[in-house]
């Protein structure tokens, strides 16, 4: 087992859809999923049920090369779920409570990461917060918080908690106004969230309208998609930029370039149907023009 490596916590689930279709994801899940496919063989620590879809889960891990040695297994809570339904055409999210992700144990004492990652909806439930917290007092060199408000599974007192003691915060606009509920424009929020939960660097995502940077050293960057993209859905593009964040963060790319690096890979991203790919040759073109080193 790798003991220093890139840790991502949190969960991995099923979105189940009316007719019967299925499709594998959870933020984290799909971090993973990008790190592995550029080499960084993260360790991926989740708990899925004792259930088929488990089986599902650790195969697709394993064809796609990913470690399943802290992939847990729960006796009786099931593998994530979300249901999926649609009103007036419009998708509506019925995220499963009881999970196995809620309820995902102590991680191994020898396990140090170079950077921990993780999101909020996972940490809906005592045991898992308290993993998460047994994993930060080991000291990560950097913790990256990627904040992902599902109602009715978050409260602001408990997101604010779990901010504290972050280095690097991403959200997006809406979540940013859910959490500081001032009258303050969008800039002098993020500018107090920052100072607030002392983070060295803060992300805000704007989907179609690219991202802001922010920093405590004062340091401000933006970016915008490149005009003409194609985009077949915007599934897991947010995943899909924290996924090259952590890949400029860990590899000391400056911040404007990390951005940049970024925002091109989730444009590419969206022009693919799905929150990842399964085809090793989409992220082979990303590895050689940012010559990264693989492991």
């Amino acid at each position: 087992m790798t003991h220093d490596c890139l840790c991502i916590f949190g969960e991995v689930l099923f979105d189940h859809f009316p007719d019967g279709k299925r499709v594998l994801g959870g933020a984290p899940f799909n971090v993973a999923w990008h790190l592995q496919a550029f080499g960084q063989a993260p360790c991926f620590i989740s708990r899925v049920g004792s259930d088929p879809e488990a089986n599902t889960v650790k195969d697709a891990m394993r064809n796609w090369g990913m470690q399943t040695d802290n992939l847990q297994v729960d006796p009786e809570r099931p593998t994530g779920r979300v249901n999926v339904s649609f009103v007036d055409d419009e998708p509506v999210y019925d995220i499963a409570a009881q999970c196995a992700y809620d309820a995902i144990e102590v991680a191994p004492k020898d396990l140090h990461c170079r950077l921990l990652y993780h999101g909020s909806l996972a940490l809906r439930e005592k045991t898992s917060r308290q993993t998460v917290a047994s994993i930060k007092s080991s000291q990560p060199d950097i913790v990256f918080i990627d904040v992902n408000l599902r109602s009715p599974w978050w409260q602001r007192t408990q997101i604010q908690e779990m901010i504290q003691g972050a280095d690097w915060v991403k959200l997006n606009s809406e979540e940013l106004n859910l959490l500081d509920t001032s009258n303050n424009q969008s800039t002098a929020k993020a500018k107090q969230f920052l100072k607030n939960h002392k983070l060295k660097g803060l992300l805000i995502t704007h989907g179609s309208a690219g991202a802001e940077l922010f920093t405590a050293d004062d340091e401000y960057l933006t970016i915008q998609p490149k005009e003409n993209i194609t985009v077949v859905d915007t599934v897991g593009a947010g995943d899909a930029f924290a996924a090259v964040m952590i890949l400029g963060l860990t590899n000391t790319w400056p911040l404007d370039i990390t951005l940049e690096r970024a925002q091109h890979f989730a444009s590419g991203l969206v022009n693919n149907r799905g929150a990842t790919v399964s085809d090793p040759a989409f992220y082979r073109a990303f590895i050689e023009s940012w010559r990264l080193e693989v492991y």
